[in-house]
């Protein structure tokens, strides 16, 4: 006899821990306040009424690392600010993730020079890329869905 007949019409729900814990960090997500060029109007704007990212639990963006679990990487970075970037990426707690958001930031876009990076993955491991110069507030969402996506599948031993 299977939980279903013992139960009965008591409305019981069984789950496990790990998708319990991976739908509370994905409906719960802080990203940290990083716009770096043009790309951060575009995210700004999908934080803005029309686009509305708090369905996904994103209400506001975070200033403090030590607050946040997703870096949106919005714009170039340059040879000076990679330091910086990667500091502030240590200070997240963990599990964090990465989005890079742009050409700019993805491979370094029309700047093909010794002084931006050509990609910020060369400082911080990235999860999900978002095409586009700059892209639109819906490849945002898309990107964020993308990763929600990608850590539902996650198991809990990947983070002790």
């Amino acid at each position: 006899m299977g939980i279903e007949q013992k139960a009965g019409n008591m409305g019981i729900v069984t789950t496990t821990l790990e998708n319990v814990v991976n739908w509370a960090r994905t409906g719960s997500m802080w990203p940290m306040l990083f716009g770096l060029a043009c790309c951060a109007i575009e995210m700004m704007a999908a934080e803005a009424a029309h686009y509305d990212m708090s369905r996904f639990g994103m209400e506001l963006m975070r200033a403090s690392p030590r607050q946040s679990d997703l870096m949106i990487v919005a714009g170039r970075v340059s040879r000076k600010m990679a330091p910086v970037v990667r500091q502030l990426y240590d200070q997240m707690p963990d599990p964090k993730w990465v989005i890079a958001m742009g050409d700019c930031a993805s491979c370094g876009g029309v700047f093909n020079n010794y002084a931006i990076l050509q990609g910020v993955d060369e400082i911080v491991p990235v999860d999900v890329y978002v095409a586009g110069c700059p892209p639109r507030p819906e490849a945002l969402i898309h990107g964020v869905m993308t990763l929600h996506e990608k850590i539902h599948g996650e198991k809990l031993s990947t983070w002790a």
